[in-house]
């Protein structure tokens, strides 16, 4: 049995992370500053002697005692990531800062959620982890790519410089039961849209494509990478390789929820990337990992979470 502190582990990630980290006898030590995160989320879990919850903010120092750290805190969605712009940065930096640290004094492993946002709106299809990036660095997004980006550089080189035993992976679009309602992503908009039987909001013309990963693959790729060789340092990328644009993922939900939702047309906004899929050449290569879930067999217990949430 290992002790491992998950922060955000209250979030929609985070919350599947300590099911499956106990589920495997692991003790996990839940951090959460409630900002995105929901003690719904992990409210089956509070009886188990397994589980301890502490909520704290990670801009702030922690001390405690763990063997492996998964560092997933930062709003990812950009409704929440833009709502305090300074203080999304001050997760990402700062919050490594704090963890790299707590690692280096108790000498643990530690996993950074990184995002496929570092990519930006890619020049490169798909995208590869040696691909730099096309990020604007100014914009509305940046709060969170470049944050994201600087917390990747300072897990590296605390690699390099102290020789800290690091994990970075790329997550790609997730999705499934726990998201939040109202987090402004694609699979969330559309599926509480179309169960309320509003119009579908597509941006743009809905050509731009996305790549959408069941929670519970995503979730596999992320433990397989921590137990990973310590060679293995990242970054990788995890995700599902499967690629549909904004219509067909609007008339997938359609189809599964049914009703009388028709797709309405806005303005794309700012930065928005044309395009996502992840290369996942690596991640198959180096950790056996590939997902396994469809896209329309993981759509189905979403819709069905939504359906229960909005009763």
């Amino acid at each position: 049995m290992t002790k491992l502190l998950i922060t955000g582990g209250a979030g929609f990630l985070g919350s599947h992370l300590c099911d499956r980290l106990l589920a495997d006898s692991h003790e996990v030590l839940c951090v959460d500053n409630f900002f995105t995160g929901s003690r719904g989320n992990i409210r089956h879990l509070l009886n188990n002697p397994d589980f301890e919850l502490m909520r704290h903010d990670v801009t702030f120092p922690l001390y405690v005692e763990v063997e492996r750290i998964y560092n997933l805190a930062c709003p990812a969605s950009p409704i929440h990531y833009q709502h305090d712009p300074v203080q999304t940065t001050k997760t990402s930096v700062h919050g490594a800062i704090n963890l790299l640290g707590l690692a280096k004094r108790l000498g643990a492993r530690i996993l950074q959620a990184s995002t496929s946002e570092v990519y930006g709106d890619p020049d490169v299809h798909p995208q590869v982890e040696n691909y730099w990036g096309h990020v604007n660095p100014i914009g509305p997004r940046s709060c969170y790519d470049e944050g994201k980006r600087c917390a990747e550089t300072l897990f590296f080189d605390y690699h390099r410089q102290v020789n800290l035993e690091i994990k970075v992976m790329r997550i790609f679009n997730t999705y499934g039961p726990r998201m939040h309602p109202n987090d402004g992503r694609v699979v969330s908009n559309f599926i509480v849209q179309a169960l309320k039987g509003e119009p579908i909001t597509i941006y743009g013309d809905g050509s731009q494509t996305r790549s959408f990963c069941y929670v519970d693959d995503l979730i596999d790729g992320m433990v397989r990478l921590m137990e990973s060789p310590a060679e293995v340092t990242g970054p990788v990328n995890i995700g599902n390789p499967g690629e549909f644009s904004m219509i067909e993922l609007a008339d997938l939900v359609l189809r599964i929820v049914g009703g009388p939702s028709k797709l309405v047309f806005l303005p794309l906004p700012q930065d928005d990337p044309k395009q996502r899929r992840p290369d996942i050449s690596l991640a198959t290569k180096t950790l056996g990992w590939e997902p396994k879930v469809t896209l329309e067999d993981g759509l189905k217990p979403t819709v069905a979470y939504f359906k229960e949430v909005l009763s």
